[in-house]
Protein backbone atom coordinates (compact mmCIF):
# COMPACT_ATOMS: atom_id res chain seq x y z
CA UNK A 1 0.00 0.00 0.00
CA UNK A 2 2.93 2.28 0.33
CA UNK A 3 2.13 5.57 1.37
CA UNK A 4 -1.12 4.98 2.08
CA UNK A 5 -0.35 3.06 5.21
CA UNK A 6 2.77 5.07 6.14
CA UNK A 7 0.97 6.58 9.20
CA UNK A 8 -2.48 4.53 8.98
CA UNK A 9 -2.24 0.43 9.71
CA UNK A 10 -3.49 -0.77 6.54
CA UNK A 11 -6.86 -2.55 8.64
CA UNK A 12 -7.86 1.30 9.31
CA UNK A 13 -7.84 3.06 5.46
CA UNK A 14 -11.24 3.83 4.11
CA UNK A 15 -13.54 2.47 1.93
CA UNK A 16 -16.92 3.05 1.56
CA UNK A 17 -17.15 5.81 4.43
CA UNK A 18 -15.87 3.05 7.16
CA UNK A 19 -12.31 1.63 8.17
CA UNK A 20 -11.41 -2.07 6.50
CA UNK A 21 -11.88 -3.59 9.85
CA UNK A 22 -14.99 -1.77 10.81
CA UNK A 23 -16.66 -3.65 7.50
CA UNK A 24 -15.66 -6.82 9.29
CA UNK A 25 -16.53 -6.31 12.76
CA UNK A 26 -19.97 -5.55 11.33
CA UNK A 27 -20.21 -8.76 9.30
CA UNK A 28 -18.59 -10.32 12.42
CA UNK A 29 -21.58 -9.59 13.84
CA UNK A 30 -24.21 -10.29 11.73
CA UNK A 31 -22.46 -14.05 11.86
CA UNK A 32 -23.26 -14.04 15.93
CA UNK A 33 -19.36 -13.51 16.73
CA UNK A 34 -19.89 -11.12 19.66
CA UNK A 35 -16.43 -11.68 21.58
CA UNK A 36 -13.80 -10.41 19.51
CA UNK A 37 -10.10 -10.78 20.20
CA UNK A 38 -8.07 -7.85 17.98
CA UNK A 39 -4.41 -8.34 17.45
CA UNK A 40 -2.64 -5.12 16.57
CA UNK A 41 0.77 -3.82 15.62
CA UNK A 42 1.84 -0.48 13.71
CA UNK A 43 0.02 2.59 15.46
CA UNK A 44 -2.24 0.08 17.60
CA UNK A 45 -3.40 3.09 19.37
CA UNK A 46 -5.62 4.38 16.11
CA UNK A 47 -7.49 0.93 16.01
CA UNK A 48 -7.93 0.95 19.81
CA UNK A 49 -9.18 4.31 20.21
CA UNK A 50 -11.39 3.97 17.01
CA UNK A 51 -13.15 1.15 18.39
CA UNK A 52 -13.19 1.83 21.85
CA UNK A 53 -16.92 2.11 22.66
CA UNK A 54 -17.73 -0.34 19.60
CA UNK A 55 -21.32 -2.06 20.36
CA UNK A 56 -19.24 -5.59 19.91
CA UNK A 57 -17.43 -6.90 23.35
CA UNK A 58 -13.77 -6.31 21.93
CA UNK A 59 -10.37 -6.97 23.41
CA UNK A 60 -7.22 -5.76 22.16
CA UNK A 61 -3.72 -7.58 22.55
CA UNK A 62 -0.40 -5.77 21.01
CA UNK A 63 1.84 -7.97 18.74
CA UNK A 64 5.31 -6.68 20.09
CA UNK A 65 7.71 -7.88 17.45
CA UNK A 66 5.67 -7.45 13.54
CA UNK A 67 6.88 -11.69 13.31
CA UNK A 68 4.22 -12.99 11.15
CA UNK A 69 0.82 -14.44 11.47
CA UNK A 70 1.22 -17.72 13.72
CA UNK A 71 3.09 -15.35 16.23
CA UNK A 72 0.04 -13.27 15.49
CA UNK A 73 -2.77 -16.18 16.11
CA UNK A 74 -0.46 -17.71 18.78
CA UNK A 75 -1.58 -14.05 21.17
CA UNK A 76 -5.15 -15.53 21.16
CA UNK A 77 -4.40 -18.58 23.30
CA UNK A 78 -6.32 -17.03 26.23
CA UNK A 79 -8.57 -15.90 25.20
CA UNK A 80 -9.77 -18.34 23.08
CA UNK A 81 -9.60 -21.16 26.27
CA UNK A 82 -10.85 -24.44 25.09
CA UNK A 83 -13.32 -23.42 22.45
CA UNK A 84 -13.06 -23.85 18.52
CA UNK A 85 -13.34 -20.33 17.35
CA UNK A 86 -12.63 -17.97 13.70
CA UNK A 87 -9.45 -16.86 12.83
CA UNK A 88 -9.52 -13.56 10.09
CA UNK A 89 -7.98 -10.69 8.66
CA UNK A 90 -8.40 -7.72 9.03
CA UNK A 91 -7.42 -6.81 5.69
CA UNK A 92 -10.01 -9.43 4.02
CA UNK A 93 -13.97 -8.69 3.17
CA UNK A 94 -16.14 -11.63 3.27
CA UNK A 95 -19.77 -11.73 4.02
CA UNK A 96 -21.33 -12.98 7.22
CA UNK A 97 -22.47 -16.06 5.73
CA UNK A 98 -19.19 -17.34 5.20
CA UNK A 99 -18.13 -16.57 8.72
CA UNK A 100 -21.04 -18.95 9.62
CA UNK A 101 -20.28 -21.51 7.30
CA UNK A 102 -16.51 -21.93 7.78
CA UNK A 103 -17.16 -22.41 12.01
CA UNK A 104 -20.61 -24.17 11.81
CA UNK A 105 -18.14 -26.41 9.44
CA UNK A 106 -15.76 -27.18 12.25
CA UNK A 107 -18.95 -27.83 14.82
CA UNK A 108 -20.05 -30.23 12.84
CA UNK A 109 -17.26 -32.52 12.88
CA UNK A 110 -15.77 -33.55 15.92
CA UNK A 111 -12.54 -35.09 13.97
CA UNK A 112 -11.53 -31.87 12.28
CA UNK A 113 -8.88 -29.37 14.19
CA UNK A 114 -9.55 -26.58 11.17
CA UNK A 115 -11.47 -25.27 8.12
CA UNK A 116 -9.37 -23.27 5.84
CA UNK A 117 -11.44 -20.93 3.91
CA UNK A 118 -9.67 -20.81 -0.09
CA UNK A 119 -10.88 -19.67 -3.21
CA UNK A 120 -10.28 -20.81 -6.76
CA UNK A 121 -7.75 -18.60 -8.60
CA UNK A 122 -5.46 -19.31 -11.59
CA UNK A 123 -2.28 -19.48 -9.75
CA UNK A 124 -1.57 -19.14 -6.14
CA UNK A 125 1.57 -17.56 -5.94
CA UNK A 126 1.50 -14.85 -4.47
CA UNK A 127 -0.74 -16.41 -1.08
CA UNK A 128 -0.78 -20.21 -0.20
CA UNK A 129 -1.60 -23.00 -2.39
CA UNK A 130 -4.44 -24.88 -0.24
CA UNK A 131 -3.80 -28.53 -1.78
CA UNK A 132 -7.30 -31.48 -1.10
CA UNK A 133 -8.27 -34.56 -1.58
CA UNK A 134 -12.18 -34.88 -0.85
CA UNK A 135 -12.71 -31.90 0.89
CA UNK A 136 -10.03 -32.62 3.58
CA UNK A 137 -6.72 -30.28 2.99
CA UNK A 138 -3.51 -32.36 2.31
CA UNK A 139 -0.91 -29.89 2.09
CA UNK A 140 -0.62 -25.89 2.07
CA UNK A 141 2.60 -24.22 0.44
CA UNK A 142 2.78 -20.62 1.57
CA UNK A 143 4.40 -18.09 -1.26
CA UNK A 144 4.81 -20.76 -3.77
CA UNK A 145 7.06 -19.96 -6.70
CA UNK A 146 4.83 -18.85 -9.80
CA UNK A 147 4.14 -21.25 -12.23
CA UNK A 148 5.07 -24.22 -10.12
CA UNK A 149 1.72 -24.89 -8.08
CA UNK A 150 -0.88 -27.94 -9.10
CA UNK A 151 -3.92 -26.67 -7.40
CA UNK A 152 -5.94 -23.67 -8.04
CA UNK A 153 -7.18 -23.06 -4.34
CA UNK A 154 -5.69 -20.17 -2.50
CA UNK A 155 -6.03 -19.75 1.28
CA UNK A 156 -8.47 -17.01 2.27
CA UNK A 157 -7.09 -15.13 4.93
CA UNK A 158 -10.46 -17.19 6.99
CA UNK A 159 -9.76 -19.75 9.33
CA UNK A 160 -11.79 -22.20 11.81
CA UNK A 161 -9.72 -23.81 14.95
CA UNK A 162 -10.05 -25.90 17.90
CA UNK A 163 -7.11 -25.28 20.20
CA UNK A 164 -5.22 -27.74 19.17
CA UNK A 165 -3.56 -25.44 17.24
CA UNK A 166 -1.90 -23.30 20.02
CA UNK A 167 0.28 -26.09 20.44
CA UNK A 168 1.74 -26.19 17.07
CA UNK A 169 1.92 -22.58 16.63
CA UNK A 170 4.21 -22.58 20.03
CA UNK A 171 7.09 -24.86 18.16
CA UNK A 172 6.92 -23.54 14.66
CA UNK A 173 10.31 -22.34 13.14
CA UNK A 174 11.52 -19.22 11.65
CA UNK A 175 10.02 -19.39 7.60
CA UNK A 176 12.26 -19.10 5.17
CA UNK A 177 11.24 -14.98 5.13
CA UNK A 178 12.31 -14.98 8.56
CA UNK A 179 8.69 -15.31 9.89
CA UNK A 180 6.40 -17.11 11.85
CA UNK A 181 3.80 -18.73 10.14
CA UNK A 182 0.27 -19.64 10.23
CA UNK A 183 0.40 -22.30 7.48
CA UNK A 184 3.38 -23.50 9.16
CA UNK A 185 1.38 -24.88 11.97
CA UNK A 186 -1.00 -26.18 9.74
CA UNK A 187 1.42 -28.07 8.24
CA UNK A 188 2.44 -29.67 11.31
CA UNK A 189 -1.32 -30.48 11.95
CA UNK A 190 -1.68 -32.69 8.70
CA UNK A 191 2.18 -34.38 8.93
CA UNK A 192 0.37 -35.58 12.54
CA UNK A 193 -2.71 -37.05 10.99
CA UNK A 194 -4.63 -34.50 11.70
CA UNK A 195 -7.51 -33.32 9.91
CA UNK A 196 -8.31 -29.58 8.14
CA UNK A 197 -11.87 -29.28 6.58
CA UNK A 198 -11.59 -27.20 3.23
CA UNK A 199 -14.06 -24.47 2.79
CA UNK A 200 -14.42 -22.92 -0.10
CA UNK A 201 -15.74 -19.33 0.18
CA UNK A 202 -19.27 -19.21 -1.26
CA UNK A 203 -19.79 -15.00 -1.51
CA UNK A 204 -18.06 -12.20 -2.72
CA UNK A 205 -14.51 -12.16 -1.47
CA UNK A 206 -11.91 -9.52 -1.55
CA UNK A 207 -8.07 -9.42 -0.23
CA UNK A 208 -7.21 -5.54 0.15
CA UNK A 209 -3.42 -5.65 -0.67
CA UNK A 210 -2.76 -3.20 -3.27
CA UNK A 211 -4.34 -0.04 -4.01
CA UNK A 212 -5.95 -1.73 -6.94
CA UNK A 213 -7.83 -3.59 -4.18
CA UNK A 214 -9.61 -0.28 -3.08
CA UNK A 215 -12.08 0.54 -5.25
CA UNK A 216 -12.78 -2.87 -5.62
CA UNK A 217 -13.48 -3.29 -2.39
CA UNK A 218 -15.74 -0.35 -2.75
CA UNK A 219 -17.75 -1.05 -5.41
CA UNK A 220 -18.64 -4.77 -3.75
CA UNK A 221 -19.50 -2.91 -0.82
CA UNK A 222 -21.66 -0.38 -2.58
CA UNK A 223 -23.42 -3.31 -4.30
CA UNK A 224 -23.91 -5.51 -1.48
CA UNK A 225 -22.52 -8.47 -3.01
CA UNK A 226 -20.14 -8.80 0.40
Amino acid sequence: MGALTEELPKPMLPIAGKPILEHVLERLGTAGFSDILIVTGFRAEMVEDHFRAYPLKLTFVRQPAINGTGAAALLAKDFAGEAPFLFTFGDILVGAADYEGIYDGLLQDPDAQGGVGVKWVDDPWPGAAVYEEGGRVTRIVEKPAPGTSTTHWNSAGLYSFRPAIFDELARIPLSPRGEYELPSAMAQLLHAGRKLLLYPIRGAWRDIGRPEDIAIAEKLLLNQQV
